[in-house]
Formats: C-alpha cells, structure tokens, sequence
C-alpha cells in the first residue's frame, strides 16, 4: 500500500492496469489532492548552519493554513497546518457530512496523526478543550485545558474568548480574539492585552483553492503553537 501511495503522489504518473485496482475516482483525488498542496505550500527544505545560526526564538513563527482536510477525499472537511518549513505539523480530518454544528467532537492532530487536543462541542457556541484524546473519557476534568465562547450571544458577534483551567479567575478571559475570523483579519490577544497571534490573509494569489482557505497564522514567541492552532480551528466552528 505505501508503494501505491508514493507512485499516487507522482502527479505525472500515468494511471495503469496495476493500479486500477485502486479504484479509478479514488486514484484521481488523491493524485489531485497532493498536486493542489504543492502549489499551496513548496515541499520541505534542507536548513543549511547558516540560518539555524540567524534564527531566534525570539522571531515570530509564521505557518500556512490550508481550510482542508489532509486526506483530501470529497465530503471531509478539515485543516492542514504547515510550518515555516513547508511541513505538515498539524491536523484535523473531519469525515462527518453533517453541518459544524451538528458534528460532533473533533480531534486535532499532528503531522504524524498522534492526538494533540480534543475538542468538545458544548452549548451555546462553547467548547471545551482537552489534552490528547482524553476528552473522550466519561472523567477528563485532569485533562481539561480551555473552554472557548463567543463573546457575545448574538450571533453576528465574530469575536471569542478563551478561559483556561489554570487560571482560578475566570472574571477576565485569559485570551480573547478582535477582528473579523471569517475575512482573516483578527489577532488573538491575552488578558494584558499583549498580542499572541494574528491570523491574516496570504499575500500570494493560489489557483487551487478561494483565497480565504488559504491564510497565515503568525505566533509569537514562547505561545504553544498547538493550543493557537486549536483556538482557530474552533473559531471557525463558532464565528462562520
């Protein structure tokens, strides 16, 4: 199967009696689906000492967000989150056919497929997030991360707030969002009102894909990257 996959990957590879096997509509999107993501982001690429040398911690990271589901098959819905480097480093494959609001759980992984968070749909456009896959035990509360809301019950309301389980006050969000999610043109604030994150539309123009499914993530330094990518993937749930 992983020889399959890796001649499938080859966009000029030529479809054979061998490989009809596969299923020819099965054959053709994942061909067209790995086609799509070299065009949205450049395979990864060699570090040379030299720039190790000139990189910092103290820069922000910027990643690539792709608003599709890494396995690419009609009818999932999903993230792909690439790094600086072009590699995939997180996740979230989503096979349900129902509306955001009916789907269920969602888990958000790494490029490898090892659970990251878990996220759980509660009422009122809230959610809850746990580590791993933990959120799906009947008692997760040692697990329990965050909880994030709109910040107003309208629902024309396009900002959110997130609560962490660490912080035993909850009268001020630990973060909260200003902007508008659905034109990719917000920032992720924390309670000092010190900006973490911003979420912004990409500069380059792709053909594969509308222009709002394809945008950048900038993080600040010392901000954990999965906890960011979580809050994006449920301010979509919740804001559009």
């Amino acid at each position: 199967m992983r020889k399959h996959c890796s001649l499938i990957a080859r966009t000029d590879f030529p479809m054979t009696e061998k490989h009809k096997g596969l299923g020819t509509a099965i054959f053709y999107s994942i061909r067209s689906c790995f086609a799509a993501k070299s065009r949205v982001h450049p395979a990864p690429r060699k570090i040379d000492d030299e720039e190790v040398a000139t990189t910092t911690t103290n820069s922000p990271s910027v990643w690539t967000v792709w608003k599709k589901s890494s396995m690419g098959f009609h009818g999932t819905d999903g993230f792909s989150i690439y790094d600086g480097m072009g590699r995939l480093s997180f996740r979230l494959d989503n096979y349900s056919r129902k509306r955001k609001c009916f789907a269920g759980e969602l888990l958000l992984m790494d490029g490898n497929g090892k659970a990251v968070v878990t996220l759980r749909p509660q009422v009122c456009d809230r959610w809850s997030g746990f580590r791993g896959e933990d959120g799906r035990e009947t008692d997760c509360r040692s697990t329990h991360v965050f909880d994030i809301r709109r910040r107003s019950v309208l629902q024309s309301c396009d900002e959110t707030e997130v609560l962490m389980d660490s912080t035993p006050d909850h009268k001020l969000p630990d973060f909260r969002t200003e902007g508008c999610f659905r034109r990719r043109n917000c920032k992720i604030m924390d309670r000092n009102g010190d900006e973490v994150t911003r979420i912004s539309r990409n500069k380059e123009n792709y053909s594969v894909a509308p222009r709002d499914h394809v945008f950048s993530l900038i993080i600040q330094p010392n901000k954990e990257s999965e906890l960011m990518a979580a809050f994006l993937v449920l301010m979509d749930r919740i804001c559009t």
